[in-house]
């Protein structure tokens, strides 16, 4: 099958994908990456050096803008219980998923710390759409849910990049242009916006992609991974993009409707249902122990700083999905994990994004402010206050 017939399939299935979201309400991310397994099983499509490319970096993209949607006034004000939640939600699974892949699953130290860090994570993207569709997303609880997400996907980047980092002369300069992009970005983001902003050809996009690409370079010449300075960098530009919803917007349009869904059918393709069907226990204890260590690590913060919503907390806490498949795909792309332990992963860090989620939605949701279509798009520039009762309602 040639370039053009693969590209024609995988356009073809994103479309798909989006308006099946659209219809059932299902994430189009879980749906690309389940149309990718049914592309690469069943209709003969296969990675190409396209792919892994765009892939790749569509990786990093999500990366920045998970960073970027995190609000550092919040950050500051709710560092106790962001701290402790988000702490939880990393070392418990961290720690958990990695003992039983060494010593239950028989899996080499390696693959065991890559199990660890792959399921250890709180999916952003899925807690992030979760909180804007029930119209928590600028509610306490909801900035409380933001916060401490990013302290459990910040853990998440520093094991993967401290744990797989292979010591080469080109380590310290990937360091230094780390610093060096994300001071320069930070500093010249009022500059840039004020003289180029707001214009059709899109320079602030182009920056962004040029600094995400210098990472990448550089991080490729040390064998490293551009995930944590890509994500710092995101957290650096958080409040630019704040004061500059549109251009946060556009960014997002420009991810999401070419580059994302490639990242997400990447991963669709790499799972063999043969080797899933063969390890379908295995899969099962893995999603088992990541939950149940969440909920070790969660719930009893939870009970102290958001009762009575500490269920509703810890099962979106137990989502995972962009970082999952991030670590993922590395470890499967480095060597690290083989095809079949690959897919065993991806299909915890799926089912970890969609179990609980529709567990806490289902059963555990707070009293809120169902938004219409109209008041979705708006969400992020209104202001919303909890009253002393407790109730999470829209408020003036």
């Amino acid at each position: 099958m040639n370039d053009l017939a693969i590209a024609a399939i995988l356009t073809g299935l994103i479309l798909i994908a989006s308006v099946v979201s659209v219809e059932l309400g299902v994430s189009v991310a879980i749906l690309e990456i389940s149309l990718g397994v049914v592309a690469g099983n069943f209709l003969g499509v296969h990675t190409t050096p396209w792919i892994d490319f765009l892939g790749s970096f569509a990786g990093i993209v999500l990366t920045f803008l998970a960073g970027a949607e995190v609000d550092p006034a919040l950050l500051r004000r709710q560092w106790k219980p962001a701290l402790l939640i988000g702490g939880g939600s990393f070392l418990l699974p961290f720690v958990a998923v990695g003992l039983f892949a060494y010593y239950a699953a028989g899996w080499d130290l390696r693959q065991a710390e890559l199990a660890g860090v792959a399921l250890s994570t709180t999916s952003l993207a899925v807690v992030y759409a979760v909180l804007v569709e029930t119209g928590l997303a600028s509610t306490e609880l909801g900035k409380i849910l933001m916060a401490a997400t990013f302290v459990t996907d910040l853990g998440t980047a520093l094991a993967l990049s401290v744990l797989f980092i292979e010591p080469t002369p080109y380590l310290w300069a990937f360091l230094g242009v780390s610093v060096l992009v994300i001071g320069t970005m930070v500093a010249l983001q009022r500059p840039f916006f004020a003289r180029y902003g707001s214009r059709v050809i899109e320079p602030e996009i182009k920056g962004a992609f040029f600094a995400l690409f210098v990472l990448m370079w550089v991080a490729d010449l040390a064998r490293s991974h551009a995930v944590l300075p890509a994500f710092l960098l995101g957290l650096g530009v958080a409040n630019v993009f704040k004061r500059h919803r549109e251009e946060q917007r556009r960014f997002r349009v420009v991810a999401f409707a070419f580059l994302t869904p490639l990242f997400f059918l990447k991963g669709g393709l790499n799972v063999s249902l043969g080797d899933l069907a063969a390890s379908a226990g295995l899969l099962g204890a893995f999603l088992f122990v990541k939950v149940a260590a969440k909920f070790i690590g969660v719930l009893p913060f939870a009970l102290r700083y958001v009762r009575p919503h500490a269920a509703f907390t810890t099962l979106l806490m137990s989502t995972g999905l962009t970082f999952g498949t991030i670590s993922t795909l590395y470890g499967l792309n480095a060597g690290i994990i083989n095809r079949g332990q690959f897919t065993v992963l991806i299909a915890a860090v799926i089912g970890s994004a969609v179990v609980p989620t529709f567990i806490a939605q289902r059963f555990f949701s707070p009293p809120a402010h169902l938004l219409t279509g109209e008041e979705i798009a708006e969400v992020e520039d209104e202001e919303f206050e909890p009253p002393r009762d407790g109730r999470f309602r829209k408020g003036s």
